[in-house]
């Protein structure tokens, strides 16, 4: 009996790819007189490879980007302030998100967010989505001081929503990070595609999160 949903955070109920841009965006625009001799497109372009869906902090992101460009007067801690005071300004969930939890909480699901990243800036992204009300527990893995695909934080979710590990369903969009590393820890796992089509025939998958609901109902 599934008594637990957790989710991930970007590219599950945030919607990354959006918020990144939008927030590129408003950065360009604010330090134009210091960007102009860097067409908007290009400058975004390179952000979006040197983040590398977030997996690469953002010191590192500008520090290249400075050199690249040859940035003068401004350092990547200016940037990179800019990026972390600012950027929860910018993010925007996925469609149905609201709806989604709001079914999940009337049928007495426990809900919960496990995201890996820094603290408070996941904190705070997770804020400005205005979903706090419905989770349960939210755990990120630098205050966490552990971090998917380790088991741990799973056990640790599981422990504090007071259920078992195979009583929870995780579902994220990284098939090493979320849906292995989930399965691994004794966890139902569902895989949030996005853009991939490559895994949908052969592993639990959704495109919308709109799907989970019923999706869930095949595991009870």
């Amino acid at each position: 009996m599934i008594k637990a949903i957790l989710f991930d955070l970007d590219g599950t109920i945030l919607d990354r790819e959006s918020s990144l841009n939008n927030f590129i965006d408003d950065q360009y625009d604010k330090f134009i007189n210091y960007l102009k001799h860097i067409e908007m497109i290009t400058f975004k372009n390179k952000f979006i490879e040197l983040d590398k869906n977030g997996y690469v902090w953002k010191d590192k992101v500008y520090a290249q980007l400075i050199d690249y460009f040859n940035i003068n007067h401004l350092t990547p801690d200016v940037f990179l302030n800019d990026y972390t005071t600012n950027f929860w300004k910018n993010c925007l969930p996925y469609p149905n998100l609201y709806k989604t939890l709001k079914i999940l909480t009337a049928n007495n699901y426990k809900l919960g967010i496990v995201t890996n990243g820094k603290f408070p800036f996941q904190y705070n992204n997770i804020k400005s989505l205005k979903i706090e009300e419905y989770m349960d527990i939210i755990l990120v893995s630098e205050k966490e001081k552990v971090k998917k695909p380790n088991p741990v934080i799973f056990e640790r979710a599981a422990k504090q929503l007071g259920v078992k590990l195979n009583e929870c369903i995780f579902i994220g969009d990284s098939l090493e990070n979320d849906y292995t590393a989930s399965k691994s820890a004794g966890m139902y796992p569902i895989y949030k595609a996005n853009n991939d089509q490559n895994s949908i025939n052969t592993i639990p998958t959704i495109q919308d999160l709109s799907e989970i609901p019923s999706i869930i109902n095949t595991y009870n």
